[in-house]
C-alpha cells in the first residue's frame, strides 16, 4: 500500500525515527499509525517512547547571510522544550543548517518525501533515456536509472546531504548530525523548512 507524506512526517514528528523508517512502518501497519508506533519501538528506531506524543512546538529560526550579501538563508528548526530552543548546541546547531543550505542551491526540500512529484518524475523520464540509450539489457537500464535517482535525492534532499563543512562535520550528513542532537538533548529535533534567497535568482 501507499501511505501519504503526511502521515509519514507525523510518525517522524511523534517518534523522532527516519523518514524511510517511518515510511515502512506504516507500510507493514497498513497504515494504522498507532501499530507503526509499536513497529519502530521494536525495531527500536524511535528515540524514546516518553517523547512518542510529545511534538516539537518550540524552536529557532536562524539565518545565515553570505559575506559578499548575495545569498542568504532562513531556517527553522524545532525541538520540544525552550530550554533546549535556548541552548548554545541548538542554536549553533540550526546556524550550521542555514550556513549549509547557503552553500548548497541544489537543495530542493527537507525530506525525501517532499521533494515535488514534477521534479522526481522529471528526472526519473531523464534517467530512463539516458539509460535506454547506453544500448544495456532493460534490467540493467531499470538498475542504472535507480542508482541515479538515488545519487541525484543526496544531491538535492537536505537530510541526505554531507555538511558543506565537512572537516569540522566529519563528513556527516545533515541527519546525522540532527540525530546526534537528539540523542544528546533527548528531544525530538525536526529541520521544519527552509529558504534560500540569492541576488538574481
Amino acid at each position: 500500500m501507499s501511505v501519504s507524506a503526511k502521515d509519514v512526517k507525523a510518525l517522524r514528528d511523534r517518534t523522532g525515527a527516519g523518514m524511510m523508517e517511518c515510511k515502512a512502518a506504516l507500510v507493514e501497519a497498513g497504515g494504522d499509525a498507532e501499530k507503526a508506533v509499536d513497529i519502530l519501538r521494536v525495531k527500536g528506531a524511535a528515540k524514546a517512547e516518553k517523547r512518542g506524543g510529545r511534538e516539537a512546538a518550540e524552536g529557532t529560526v536562524a539565518s545565515y547571510i553570505h559575506a559578499n550579501k548575495q545569498v542568504g538563508v532562513l531556517v527553522e528548526v524545532d525541538c520540544e522544550t525552550d530550554f533546549v530552543a535556548r541552548g548554545d548546541e541548538f542554536q549553533a546547531f540550526a546556524y550550521d543548517v542555514a550556513l549549509h543550505v547557503a552553500g548548497s542551491p541544489t537543495t530542493l526540500a527537507v525530506t525525501e518525501e517532499e521533494v515535488p512529484a514534477e521534479a522526481r518524475e522529471r528526472e526519473a523520464r531523464i534517467f530512463a533515456e539516458q539509460a535506454a540509450g547506453e544500448g544495456k539489457p532493460e534490467n540493467v537500464q531499470q538498475k542504472i536509472s535507480e542508482g541515479r535517482m538515488r545519487k541525484w535525492l543526496e544531491e538535492v534532499v537536505l537530510l541526505n546531504q554531507k555538511h558543506v563543512n565537512e572537516a569540522k562535520h566529519e563528513s556527516k550528513t545533515i541527519e546525522q548530525l540532527r540525530a546526534d542532537l537528539s540523542a544528546k538533548t533527548g528531544e525530538n529535533i525536526v529541520i521544519r523548512r527552509f529558504s534560500r534567497f540569492a541576488v538574481g535568482e
